[in-house]
Parts: C-alpha cells; structure tokens; sequence
C-alpha cells in the first residue's frame, strides 16, 4: 500500500473524526475488528451494552450539527435524570445543590460549612491548578459537603485519596452553585439543572457505538481493521505491525493511552521514560445486568459515595433509548473503580454487588437477570496529580518535534468527554492539513 500521509493508530471517536474531517492521504490502523474503542456496544441475548455509560453532551456549535448529520434521525435527546445515594435516601445530583431530603443533621452541616466557607473566601478563591482536591472542596463547599459526597465518592471514584489529587479537572465537571441555590436545595426540591451534562444524547438504535459505525462507513477502504502496532520506529517515521509489515508515515497521530504509546516508541529518551513513569490512572470493572423485569428505575444514572456500597455508580441504559432492552426488560452497568495493579474478584464482588442493589432498592430479590456480564477497562481516569502536568508538558514537547500527535481521552492523557473527542479530532486534521 502506498506510504499514507498521515498514520491514525485507533479508531475510537478522537481517531475517527480526525480521519473523517482530513478526508485524505490518511490510513486509520485498529486492532479490534469494528470501530468505537471505548465508544463500542455490545449485543448480547437482545440486550446492547456499552462499555459503561457513554452520552453525547452536545454544546458546541460544530458537533450540534454534525452528530445528528451522522445519525440520521437515529438520535434520541434527554434531560438529565440523575441522583445519588446517600444516608437511605435518594436526592438529585448534584449533591451540593440537593440535600433536601437527608437527615436533618446532615443538611445542617453541609450548609453551614458552606457558608462558614463563603465567609472565609469571600474576597477570594485559591486557584484550582494549584491547590489540592481535598482543599478546593474545602474552600469552595465547606466540611460538611466534603465529609458527606465529595471525599468518600472521589475516593472511590480515583482510588486516590482527596489530598493527592490536584483541582485542576474540577471544570466544568463539578457544578458550583450559588449561595441561594444551596439554600434553595436544602430547604426544596430543587429541580433546577446545573452542569454541563443536564442534557444528553444517546443513538435510539445501536447503542453509542452506532456513531462510530456512521463515521467509519464515510472512511471506506482507508480503515484497516484486526491491525496492531507493536513498535513506533519515530527515528526513521515508521511502524512495525504484529504481522512485521512496516508503514511509513509523515504524520503520526495516536488515540492509544498515553504510556502505551511510549511503550511502543523504540530508543526513547531515559528522560522521557521517566516522566512516563509518572503517569497514573485507574481501571474499571463493569457489569452488565439484563433483568426480566420493565421499568426497574426511571433514573438515568444514580452514585453512591458510601463505603457501603463496592460501586461508585449505576446507570440504566433502558432509560437511554427503549431499543437497548428486549420488551419487557430492563438494564444496568454498574460500575467498579480499582488500582491497575490490583484485579477484583469477580465472584466476591457479585453477591456483595447484588446485595448493594437490594438494599439500596434499584433491584428487587425476585428480580430474574437473563444476563451477567463482566466487562474489564483497564483504563478509565486520569489521575490528575501533581506530576501529571508537568510530565504530559514534556512528553507532548518531544512528541511535537517528532511529528506525532496524541490525542483524545487517554492520547491527551486527561478528563474529558465524548464531544471533546470529536473536537480534538477535527483539530488534529486541520492542524495537521
């Protein structure tokens, strides 16, 4: 094949748009056999799985046309039905703006740190970019906030505790609300959305993967499938594939996790490898449940900060498109967050899972599951520490000069979402055009 222009190693959603909007003089090499990365759904006895809860957050101009475009009609639009799980009860998310409801003492604390820390600020807030996770909450929600939701459900969320996480992911993922709003929740119940994800897109048919499928049927013959990288000659701006095929490139753009991609790169620099060192992230395990039951929750999704509970949070995907379940039927994903370098057993956690589902009555004893299934992630959050920056900085510097390009979720090594993804692409075609 003549040498490509441009060399797309993975066709997530980041890999994808970038190939769809260079039009040309590309080649996008994935290892599975279909598109989506993350972004792909599962079809198992009726049911359609993603790999967890995967929304279009549709904001920015660009994609609110180019999505639907894509999708056809096939396109379904919500408001945001989400809660958490706390003290027994149920309240809307999110918890800073919602603690009608809870006991009467937990209300009391959380608003009254909440104002005790408006007084302490109040000519002022520290920098998010230079403080830690465990200080923003403090200075921004007050103790009480913190001790009740943020904390425990960060911690358990990361695998890290709240000080060894810096407070520079906090925007736009951690709504801020005002004086009168906090108040306003605590006394009502508020129904006022905040947040950037209070509406959401999700595909009626297909699961989220069928927007990868309508970006990979506009590439044709330039997606080359069951294709892996096993070594990136950055020297001499060629590949090595697992079948010793080498493909020449003047553009590299990669969508694999960050150190992966360093792993791959021959003769790098010991500074380099260094700075990889210190990138952290955590994994999760999901797991998929198709229940012989209609209608188990109406909720979109629900967290759960308390150590109680082994998930951080349960959605239901039979809530984002009615064509997700056989008639009759429901879903959930539950999520589980844990160290890579720690494995969940799978058949401790099950019961322990099932029993949190109970107590918490989003599953019923009765309940019938006509599926189980497990699905591993073994990357998931970037955990953004002190050394993360710094160390993504120097890596993109030396990337840069070498003609390779990082990109998306785990290629710019941080938090983001799926709109965010498709923007970095179209930026990396036309940067690179």
């Amino acid at each position: 094949m003549t040498p490509a222009r441009v060399l797309i190693i993975g066709a997530g959603m980041s890999g994808l748009s970038c190939a769809y909007h260079l039009k040309r003089d590309f080649l996008l090499l994935e290892r599975e056999g279909e598109p989506g990365g993350l972004s792909r759904s599962i079809q198992v006895a009726g049911f359609t799985f993603d790999h967890t809860g995967h929304l279009l957050h549709l904001r920015h101009p660009y994609t609110t046309r180019l999505v639907p475009r894509l999708l056809k009609g096939n396109l379904l639009t919500h408001q945001r039905n989400a809660w958490i799980y706390s003290h027994g009860v149920f309240t809307r998310y999110p918890f800073q703006a919602n603690t009608f409801g809870l006991p009467r003492k937990v209300v009391k604390e959380c608003v009254e740190g909440f104002l005790e820390a408006q007084m302490v600020h109040i000519r002022g807030r520290p920098s998010s970019s230079r403080i830690s996770f465990h200080e923003w909450v403090l200075a921004t929600f007050g103790n009480g906030f913190g001790r009740h939701f943020f904390f425990p459900y960060n911690q358990k969320l990361w695998t890290v505790p709240p000080h060894v996480l810096t407070a520079e992911w906090v925007a736009p993922f951690v709504p801020r609300p005002t004086v009168e709003e906090v108040l306003t929740g605590a006394f009502t119940d508020q129904t006022k959305a905040f947040g950037y994800n209070a509406t959401f897109s999700y595909p009626q048919r297909g699961g989220i993967q069928a927007l990868a499928w309508a970006f990979a049927r506009r590439l044709g013959i330039r997606v080359r499938y069951h294709t892996e990288i096993v070594q990136i000659r950055w020297k001499r701006q060629e590949v090595v594939l697992s079948n010793g095929e080498r493909l020449r490139y003047q553009w590299l753009v990669s969508t694999l996790p960050l150190p992966r991609l360093l792993e791959t790169m021959e003769e790098l620099p010991s500074s380099l490898r260094r700075r990889a060192q210190q990138l952290r992230w955590n994994s999760v395990l999901c797991l998929n449940l198709g229940v012989a039951r209609p209608h188990v929750s109406d909720k979109h999704w629900v967290y759960f900060p308390e150590r109680q509970f082994p998930f951080y949070r349960v959605g239901f995907s039979m809530n984002f498109s009615p064509y997700s379940v056989p008639p009759g039927c429901s879903s959930l994903y539950v999520e589980f967050a844990h160290s890579p370098a720690t494995q969940l057993d799978r058949f401790q956690l099950f019961p322990v899972a099932l029993q949190g589902l109970y107590r918490s009555g989003l599953l019923q004893r009765s309940d019938a599951l006509r599926v189980i299934q497990w699905l591993p992630l073994p990357f998931a959050y970037v955990i953004y520490d002190r050394h993360r920056t710094p160390a993504v900085k120097d890596i993109f510097n030396f990337l840069r000069r070498q003609r390779i390009v990082s990109i998306g979720r785990f290629g710019a090594w941080k938090y983001s979402y799926m709109e965010e993804a498709i923007l970095d692409g179209k930026a990396t075609a036309e940067a690179i055009a």
